[in-house]
Formats: C-alpha cells, structure tokens, sequence
C-alpha cells in the first residue's frame, strides 16, 4: 500500500516525527484560486489532489466565503457581528456587535444549534481514511471580530475584566461546541483559528497574551488530549515569542508558518521536535512573482530543511489567493506531490 491509500496513517507517522516516505503535503483555496485549479486538476479537488489532511467544522449562518449575489452585500453570523461579503475571499468585519465595554443584554450563540452540525456524519464517513481535523472556533480573533481591534486593545489596558470575561464566554462556546463533537462524530483532531501575529510580532504583548488567552487555550488543548485528538492552531504573522508556549499546552500542529514573518530555520532547531509544523510556502513573493522553476526549487528545499527528520507538512504560508498564476499553481502543487 503506498502512502497515498493510507493518508491517515501517513500524517500519524509524521507527527511521530518518523522521516520515512514522502513528505506530506496540504492546500487550502480561496473561490477564485480553487475555480484556477480546478482548471487544470478536476473536481473534487481534494480528491484529485489526494490530500492526506481533510477539513471541516461547524456550520456558521456567514458562510466563510459568502458570495453577495447570494447572501447580499453584508451578512451578520451568529455572533451578530455584520461582515462585508465577497466572491473573493471571506469579507471583513464592519459591525461590531458590542459597541461598549460590557456583555450587559448579550446573549452567546447556542452552541447545539443542530444546522451546525448536520453535515458533519455524512462528511466523517466519506473521509474515514484520511486525516480528519475539525474547526471548533476562534477566541481573540473572534473578540476583535465582536469589539472591534482598537476598542479591544483599548479594554485589554482600561477594561482588562470586560476582556476577560468576553474571552471567557468565547471559551466556553468553543469548550461546549469540542464536547458536542467529541460525543457524536469520529475524527482525529481539532483546529483551532487564532490570529496573534503581525508581520513584525505579537498583536498584544506576550505578557497580556499569557494572561488572556494561554489560559483559555490551556483548557481547550487539554479537553481535546483528554479525548484523544490532537492540536492544529492556526495562527497567522509572527508568534515567534509564543511558540514555547504552545508546546508547553501540548500543541500538535502550528500553522501556518509564513517565511515572511518568521525564521523557519530557528523554529525548526528550536521547537522540531516537539511539534509537527505546516505551511513555509511563500505566498507574498514568491508564488505571486516568482518563476514556476523557482517555486518547484523552494519546495524541493523545503522537503529537504523541514521535512527531512519528519514533522512537516508542506503547505503555503497562507490560502492560496487570485493573486497566484495558474503555472506557478502548478508548479507548487506538482513539485509537492513528488516522492
């Protein structure tokens, strides 16, 4: 059985850090991209790809990407946050849905909605060989979403229990949302989407992150080890300073490790052996201006420096966006899919 019939098993063995085999790989699409490389590969995608990772959470009401000719210009999600919609990525925040710094008069989503979840058997069972991770949701992004990012950086400093007691509540919907999952579906790991970087470093300080967040993370990792499923965080920039952290809550997983903000070489020496890292692509360069040669050379670089003693994946530093050329496409998604 070579790697491709056994995904699963393929990404376990990488997690162990075992170096045997190809490295694995990973991509995930905005509309436009997926449409260009659907072009060229076929649908479905995933399948024609034959990624070894697959997945997928709870429904949200806003659609990540929500086209407006179907949902309109703006689309309010659970939260009763209004979003910007797009045909080409996921839109933007515009309405704060907590104009002041209290939770006085609101009500958290429900968590059990069933349209939340009623695609999740069909899903799981179609995907029983592969890699199944699950999103169970944000906490500081979900914040800012929900606040607005200045008025939040505000309350950290001026309002540090409203902040606290929002996060609390962001915590225990995703704690009771992993619960739900954990009881009724078959999968092997969550994901967690949790923006803390800029391009140059943290979005809070690591002292307000460690007082804020890494607690509530705390609780949410361990829930997962409790029930046997591993760890994939995303989050995007540079959280170089918070790495140690991570591993220190049981991390799986980082993702997406964009070279453009941070040093992949260190990180490698410093944290490889205790987590299994995803991305290393660059998506600000070089697939947009880069060469399809210089592409396939990167990625036969990063097989070799990442991924030689295991524990990597090889993914761009972020979705695949328009901006990427069709042969440059190629390119990464062929020279990736080499033994």
């Amino acid at each position: 059985m070579n790697q491709r019939q056994c995904s699963r098993e393929w990404i376990e063995r990488t997690l162990r850090h075992e170096p045997s085999g190809p490295v694995p790989y990973n991509f995930s699409f905005s509309p436009p991209a997926q449409r260009l490389a659907e072009s060229h590969y076929g649908t479905p995608l995933e399948d024609r790809l034959d990624l070894p990772l697959r997945m997928v959470g709870p429904k949200s009401v806003k659609p990540l990407y929500a086209d407006p000719g179907e949902y309109g210009e703006t689309l309010a999600d659970e939260f009763g946050v209004v979003w910007s919609t797009s045909e080409r990525d996921r839109g933007s925040p515009v309405g704060p849905c907590l104009p002041e710094s209290t939770l006085s008069g609101y009500t958290f989503p429900d968590p059990s909605a069933a349209y939340r979840f009623a695609h999740l058997d069909e899903w799981c069972a179609l995907r029983e060989g592969h890699y199944r991770l699950l999103w169970v949701g944000d906490l500081w992004e979900r914040a800012t979403f929900m606040r607005g990012m200045e008025a939040l950086m505000t309350d950290v400093v001026l309002a540090p229990g409203f902040a606290d007691a929002l996060l609390r509540g962001l915590a225990d919907y995703l704690l009771q949302t992993m619960a739900l999952l954990f009881d009724r579906f078959a999968f092997e790991g969550i994901a967690v989407s949790d923006d803390y970087g800029t391009q140059q470093a943290l979005v809070l300080s690591p002292t307000h992150w460690r007082k804020l967040i890494k607690p509530r993370l705390a609780e949410i990792y361990a829930l997962a080890k409790q029930n046997g499923r591993t760890v994939f965080h995303h989050s995007c920039g540079n959280v170089t300073e918070i790495v140690g952290d991570l591993v220190d809550l049981g991390l799986d997983l980082l993702h997406p490790l964009q070279p453009e903000a941070m040093d992949l070489a260190w990180l490698k020496r410093e944290f490889g052996k205790h987590l299994t890292f995803c991305g290393g692509v660059p998506t600000q360069t070089l697939l947009v201006h880069g060469c399809p040669e210089d592409v396939r050379r990167e990625v036969r670089r990063l097989k070799t420096d990442m991924g030689g003693d295991g524990g990597y994946i090889l993914e761009p530093g972020i979705t695949l966006q328009a901006d990427v050329p069709l042969e440059n496409l190629i390119a990464l998604i062929d020279e990736a899919r080499e033994p």
